[in-house]
């Protein structure tokens, strides 16, 4: 199901890194003459801007129609928005979320699809509910991590620029740990190493506390796939988004992929693709 071999996943991560670093050096050069953005120092003020970013985001996407606004997303999103964490204590999502907390929140968007399928449920009994093994998890990370980039694209951020770098230095953790996993999977290198390379390859230092490596390396080894599902499945989204737009030509619309794309259900993106397109 899932149509990358190993040398294919590890090609396009590596590839996937230096666009996200490159990426990120362009955006700080454009952003030079702005001030940095500056992490919340209080309980107050993460409480106050984690409000104002939920509102923020559910907004945009009501004006943008980019994707169906369903009155259970908001509620949803909110239950998941984090508690104000000491700096001394913050690992690299709480040094994300502590400074543009929509940032995290576009990926996120994964709440939205838990909501959906208690309000929503979909028509077949087949792709109703969970299901007991994590076979879609491309389709889950792979959507939730290209909505970061999608919704930076759409303008989320042209009123405060700085917030785009974040969305780099996101793609490229992702990138980092899922090569670190796709290494250790092939016996390339031990656990250790690979916790250490994605300490490495993570931006500015942000790693934070370092447990959070080692849970997510340790799961990886666990779950072969998963550590780069976040990078291959927005791949295949994009290639999905490709296929669409050929296909379309002036008549796509991206409010009409992404609703065509949910409502096939939570089922693996190669799945997504031959019902949307007919492709195998």
């Amino acid at each position: 199901l899932t149509p990358l071999s190993w040398e294919e996943e590890v090609t396009l991560l590596q590839r996937e890194l230096t666009r996200a670093y490159s990426s990120l050096q362009l955006e700080r050069e454009r952003n030079k003459n702005l001030p940095e953005l500056k992490a919340f120092s209080s309980v107050e003020e993460f409480n106050q801007q984690t409000d104002l970013s939920v509102k923020k985001l559910m907004d945009f996407l009501k004006v943008t129609k980019i994707l169906p606004v369903k009155d259970y997303m908001e509620p949803g999103l909110r239950r998941h928005i984090g508690e104000f964490i000491p700096e001394e204590k913050r690992n690299f999502f709480a040094n994300i979320s502590h400074r543009a907390p929509a940032v995290l929140y576009a990926h996120s968007t994964h709440w939205f699809e838990i909501a959906r399928m208690k309000e929503e449920p979909h028509e077949s009994l087949l792709r109703r509910n969970a299901l007991p093994y994590n076979m879609w998890m491309q389709r889950s990370e792979g959507l939730a991590t290209c909505m970061e980039e999608t919704f930076m694209h759409a303008g989320l951020w042209d009123d405060n620029p700085r917030a785009r770098e974040l969305v780099w230095i996101m793609l490229a953790q992702r990138c980092a740990r899922g090569l670190a996993s796709l290494y250790a999977q092939a016996n390339m290198i031990n656990y250790e190493q690979a916790r250490k390379f994605q300490v490495e390859w993570t931006p500015k230092g942000w790693t934070g506390d370092e447990s959070l490596v080692g849970f997510e390396q340790h799961l990886y080894l666990r779950q072969p796939g998963y550590g780069s599902s976040y990078v291959t499945g927005k791949y295949l989204i994009e290639q999905l988004m490709m296929d669409m737009g050929r296909k379309q030509l002036n008549n796509f619309k991206l409010y009409n992929f992404f609703e065509d794309f949910y409502s096939t259900g939570i089922i693996p993106i190669s799945l997504v693709r031959w019902q949307m397109t007919g492709m195998e």
